[in-house]
């Protein structure tokens, strides 16, 4: 298998379990597909981060499925250490994915609603990263751009990472800041945002 058709599948693998099959669990356990949509109106910083996100997602599909075409090549090409390096970190971050989707339970969600009110989870891989999920992800994007070193798996990578950033600190943060109010600033005090000990402290209240 080339390096192209491997990054396919690793891809195709990953949103299928990591989208797909999560949310047609959650649709089983809660009724809703747990997909709350893009936050914000047009041009303010939670929409450009949904807008982001999506576009994260379609380079990601774009980048093997170009370079199988001819139609990019890779930026350097890769020596087998780095192919699988890239698998381990892509593995690793698929199961890493799910483990914390499984953590969240019936509180896991794509997006923001004002009106819901969700447990705080704490667990499992909560207890060492306040985002493990977004962690993770970026963890599978990293792994697929080194098995594929191109322009549009590097951009899909650098898509998601901003993506995730804006979310999670424009949206999230002060969304379960507001839902869980002290316990969710103990919470940041002690818990770092993507890594264990790095981005403690949670965002200032709302006047």
């Amino acid at each position: 298998m080339t390096r192209p058709w491997f990054a396919l599948a690793l891809y195709v693998v990953y949103m299928a379990l990591a989208f797909g099959w999560r949310s047609l669990r959650q649709r089983r356990a809660t009724g809703s597909t747990g997909f709350r949509g893009i936050s914000g109106p047009p041009g303010s910083l939670p929409w450009i981060g949904g807008v982001l996100f999506g576009l994260a997602v379609l380079l990601g599909l774009a980048a093997p499925v170009a370079e199988l075409a001819g139609w990019i090549g890779p930026l350097a090409e890769p020596g087998p250490l780095l192919v699988g390096l890239g698998a381990v970190a892509t593995l690793a971050g698929i199961l890493g994915t799910l483990w914390s989707q499984g953590a969240m339970g019936e509180s896991w969600r794509i997006g923001v609603s004002e009106a819901e009110r969700t447990k705080l989870v704490t667990r499992g891989p909560f207890a060492v990263a306040r985002n493990p999920i977004f962690s993770f992800m970026m963890l599978t994007a990293l792994g697929i751009t080194l098995v594929l070193p191109n322009a549009a798996a590097l951009a899909s990578f650098m898509a998601l990472v901003t993506a995730i950033e804006l979310q999670v600190r424009v949206v999230e943060e002060p969304y379960l800041l507001r839902s869980h109010g002290d316990a969710y600033a103990a919470y940041c005090a002690k818990v770092g945002r993507f890594l264990p000990g790095l981005g403690l402290g949670a965002p200032p209240r709302s006047p």
